[in-house]
């Protein structure tokens, strides 16, 4: 809302938009009445700034002869650089071919100046180890900023807040506060409640499991192995089906354990599973079982591929062969 006021023939206009209403009338968040989300910018972690030699995900604005311009996601796009020397340990030929504007990167942090603002970056430090590691922090940490985010919008609560509450003692307390939040939608009753000790009305707590298990309920995942199974025995194809049925048996009605032949001798193994490690280790378990049955007829068994997930592009192509 705005007031307009005339002082001798002139015209002015006063912006008196309120931005929050007093919070010890909404158990301690700030209202926000604004209609241009400035209540909704927050960076992930408690620390306004990230650590030296910490490795971060940041998206690139803009290519300059220094270096390149970024924004660091998960630090509210705070402005950092990657200096020119820091981009590749190979001679650079085409500053272009090595980043690109508006692609993702993941980068070392070298310095944090935070009175100028500075942060200098780089990617040629970076291993592929530390790639994997920072891709999986960050969308773990984006999935729980997307969590909050939507709290704060239908609540018009100001992010920081829901953060200062909820997240970063989270953080804390489990090392993640993605986590935490899988830990409050599991099904083991023994598990103990992360939100118990949170200071929030139980009605925050209540919308918040909720939202959760509907955005990050574990989704179905295939594991996959493609061993070879071979015996010149008498008993030959009889000493391979009842191998492979041996194997089959270890599967249970919530990860059942399916063998279908692909052409002699290579068969394929998959399970369903919400989590991928147990997946793969009842796989693992399966191709032992089947070692044992097979050697002791004197066949055996080679492991093409390990367990491992598998995307449905891979699973588009298994389908195509057989």
């Amino acid at each position: 809302m705005s007031e307009e006021k005339e002082e001798k023939g002139h015209q002015t206009v006063i912006d008196a938009i309120p931005t929050s209403l007093d919070p010890e009338d909404n158990d301690g968040f700030r209202i926000y009445i604004g209609q241009d989300k400035e209540n909704l910018k927050c960076r992930f972690y408690e620390n306004k700034y990230p650590e030296i030699e910490s490795v971060v995900m940041v998206n690139v604005r803009n290519i300059a002869d220094m270096g390149a311009y970024v924004s660091l996601m998960e630090y509210d796009n705070i402005e950092g650089m990657i200096l020119l020397s820091e981009l590749s340990r190979r001679r650079i030929r085409s500053i272009h071919k090595l980043i690109r504007v508006n692609r993702n990167e993941v980068v070392m942090v070298l310095r944090v100046d935070k009175e100028k603002g500075y942060i200098d970056l780089s990617k040629r430090r970076v291993s592929p180890e530390d790639v994997q590691a920072c891709e999986e922090r960050f969308n773990k940490a984006k999935a729980v900023h997307g969590v909050l985010r939507h709290l704060a919008e239908r609540r018009k609560f100001y992010l920081e807040d829901l953060y200062e509450r909820i997240g970063w003692p989270l953080y804390r307390k489990y090392g993640h506060a993605f986590d935490a939040f899988k830990l409050a939608i599991s099904e083991d009753k023994s598990a103990s409640d992360p939100f118990e000790e949170l200071s929030i009305p139980q009605d925050l707590k209540d919308e918040l499991k909720t939202y959760i298990l509907r955005k990050l309920a574990p989704q179905p995942i295939k594991i996959r192995s493609d061993i070879e199974v071979s015996c010149f025995t008498y008993e030959g194809i009889a000493a391979i089906s009842e191998s492979l049925f041996a194997g089959m048996e270890l599967g249970t009605d919530q990860n059942p354990v399916k063998i279908k032949l692909i052409a002699p001798p290579i068969y394929v193994l998959s399970t369903v599973t919400l989590e991928k490690e147990v997946g793969i280790g009842l796989l693992n378990q399966v191709i032992e079982t089947i070692k044992e049955k097979i050697t002791s007829k004197g066949g055996k068994i080679d492991v093409k591929m390990a367990p491992k997930a598998v995307s449905q592009k891979e699973e588009t192509e298994l389908e195509e062969m057989m």
